[in-house]
Formats: structure tokens, sequence, C-alpha cells
């Protein structure tokens, strides 16, 4: 049996190492727990940064996939398959929008918004040929790609990747008066995070989310709502942009769109949005295939009843009330989040977000760090109050050593 040492040493050996992962090695899962090569059980309060919302294993998720396994599994766009209509009809109908364009990826998704508003924006909107902007907020985490980390202000993701793709003004989060003020002729979208998860679980303040719809409207400009972490389910509701009432013109959709099964992302948006693509314009090989539709048709399922939702949102107003009752105790400066998703700051002086997270790895629980001293917590929407709060429990005790 593979040691997690000798696992680790001949990762190291022949993988790029552009990842830094804590040293456990996964060997299976369920629910909210995993199991590493050496027998060890850790409760997963991460959830595969969202991807996994319903949980390691999840039967009906398997079913669905194992099921479609047996019949076919790719077909390309070429042709057409069983599972797509469905699949399509079923995300817009939860989304309340016409139409669904399925990609694989969370960055896949992004870069299909940014060509999707640049396109809208000098077919529809009258923009002239390559001048369109898209607005952006500063600290985001939209992917990796090459045009993303170009309006990314992450150096890690952005240096020594240029040279940029233009296009991009960059404006703070949360400040809806330099948002308008960046807002031109030439604007074609404002592309945002509803919560922003990578920088460490950021909330905008009251009214802002609604304060970008409206200027949105009023200027001509389409509001893209990247929901791949936020979305289906994490914050209680099926959108976060529904904590304020918004809807956005386009929702980028992915991670817990494939129920941590298979990689599955989409673009949603009217009719008069996208629309504006015509056949060889636009496409994946593998996006819309038929696992990915059928796993993706029974996430929208398990959605449409409300029972995540409700359960994130139980759960979540539990786990905020204890991580705030650690805010000025001397151990936790911050707490941010909503739902089953927080951001915890540490106060520095007890050690990086990354020995906070292995100390917890040390007990049994799996968190990541961001940002110096910031973990966050994101455990499956599955997980009960018992286990949580054992997790939580952990974190008091590494907190107090």
């Amino acid at each position: 049996m593979s040691t997690t040492a000798d696992a680790i040493r001949s990762a190291d050996a022949h993988s790029a190492h552009n990842y830094h992962p804590l040293p456990v090695v996964v060997a299976s899962a369920e629910g909210a727990w995993m199991t590493d090569v050496e027998g060890r059980r850790y409760l997963d309060m991460l959830a595969g940064y969202s991807a996994l919302n319903f949980g390691h294993g999840n039967r009906r998720l398997i079913d669905a996939a194992r099921a479609q396994l047996e019949r076919v599994t790719l077909t390309s766009r070429a042709f057409h398959h069983d599972r797509f209509a469905d699949f399509c009809t079923e995300l817009a109908a939860l989304c309340g929008k016409d139409m669904v364009l399925p990609m694989n990826t969370g960055a896949e998704a992004v870069e299909t918004a940014v060509k999707t508003a640049r396109k809208w924006g000098y077919e529809v909107k009258g923009v002239p040929d390559g001048q369109a902007e898209i607005v952006v907020a500063a600290g985001n985490f939209h992917g990796r790609t090459t045009t993303i980390v170009s309006f990314s202000t992450d150096h890690e993701a952005r240096d020594h990747y240029g040279p940029y793709t233009p296009g991009f003004v960059i404006v703070p989060y949360g400040d809806l008066t330099a948002l308008a003020a960046a807002v031109t002729e030439n604007t074609v979208a404002v592309l945002l995070e509803p919560i922003q998860g990578e920088a460490g679980v950021l909330v905008p303040p009251p009214g802002y989310l609604s304060g970008v719809r409206e200027l949105t409207r009023e200027r001509n400009v389409l509001f893209m709502a990247d929901e791949i972490q936020s979305g289906l389910g994490r914050t209680g509701r099926t959108f976060a942009c529904e904590h304020e009432g918004v809807v956005p013109d386009v929702y980028l959709l992915g991670k817990a769109l494939g129920g941590g099964v298979v990689p599955v992302s989409a673009v949603v948006a009217d009719r008069d949005v996208l629309g504006v693509f015509r056949p060889g314009e636009h496409g994946s090989t593998f996006g819309g295939n038929p696992l990915a539709c059928a796993v993706a048709l029974e996430v929208v399922a398990m959605l449409r009843t409300g029972e995540h939702q409700r359960h994130a949102a139980e759960l979540g107003d539990h786990l905020h009330r204890e991580l705030n009752v650690l805010v000025g105790t001397g151990a936790v400066t911050a707490v941010r989040g909503r739902g089953l998703w927080a951001g915890v700051d540490i106060d520095p002086a007890l050690g990086t977000g990354r020995e906070i997270s292995e100390r917890l790895m040390e007990r049994g629980v799996l968190v990541k760090d961001t940002h110096g001293s910031t973990i966050r917590i994101a455990p499956p929407l599955v997980i009960g109050k018992e286990d949580l709060d054992w997790g939580l429990e952990q974190l008091r005790a590494v907190l107090s050593a």
C-alpha cells in the first residue's frame, strides 16, 4: 500500500508544481468525509471550492452518471444527443432565462461570457469594432487563462504571462461610484462575482448588487454574474444575486453544476444576448456532452426542490453565529460570508493561513488558506450539524492551542 510520503514524493517528481496541496493523499470519500491512503478520516470543509456542493459520491449523481456511461458519453456537437435539449431547457428554467451555452470548466464559461459580451456589444449595442470594454472588480478570481489573468490583480496569477489582453477596466470591488465612473459608451458589460471567493469570501456592501443592476440597465450594459462558486445553493439561495433580489443579464455557472462528478459549466442568458452566436463561431468538443448533461440534469432536479438551499441557509446561520463568537477573542479578527461559506481572518500572530490549515489537518479537518492568514470554510451542503459542530470544535482547539 502506498504511504502518504511515497505518493507525495512521486507526485512532486512527475508533476508540475502549480499547486501547493496540503500533505494529505485522499483515497476515498463519501458525503462530507474523506479517507486517506493510510485509513485516516477527514472532514471536508472545502468541498472542492463548491464543486462538491452535494457531497462526495452522491448516490443520485453517481447513479445518473453510471446509467449514462452504459449508453453514450460523447458525440461532440457535430450531432444531437438525447440529453442535450432537456439539459438546456431545465437549466434555462432554473435561471429564468431563454438559452444555455454549455462548456466544461469555469474558466471556459468566463471566456465564453467575455466573447458573448464583446459580440453583443458590436452587433447589438453598436460599439465600434475592437473598442469594447468590460468593467471588472479588483480582487477578482475568474480563472487562469491568458485573457482572464489579464484583468486579475493577483500577482501570483498574473505576473510573467504577458502580453496581456486589452479591453478591461478594473475598479474597486463594492464601490458603486467608481463603477459608474468607469462605464463609457464603449462598455459592453460589467463582470462581477456576487461574493468574491478567492479574495477571502468578500461580501459587497448592502445595495451594491442592486445598484450595479440599475446602473447597467440605465447605461445599456450587460450585467454578468460569475456564480461559479457562489451559485447553486452555496449561500442559501440558488444564486447569490438573489440576496438582493437581483437578476443579472448573464449567469456564469460551473463547479457544482457537474456534481463533483464531471466538469460542467454554462453561460445562461436570454435570446437577445446568446442569440448573437451562429454556427462555427464558438464551441467545445466536450461542451454539453451526454455524460455531462445527464449529471447536470440531476443537479438541476435536486436544486429545484429547494432542499439544499434551505439546509445551507439554516446551517449557515449556525456556522456564522459560532464563528462570530470567535471575533475579538484574540484569535479571529473578522468573519465574512453567507450560507455555508465563510472567510475567517486569523490573527497573524497565531500563524499563517497555511499553518492553521495544517494544524486543522492534523486534527482531521480539511480547509484551505488564501491571502495570508485567511482560511475558507465551505463544507458540502449535505453536511450534518453534528459534523459541522465537530469541525468547529477542532478550529477552536487549534486557535486556543
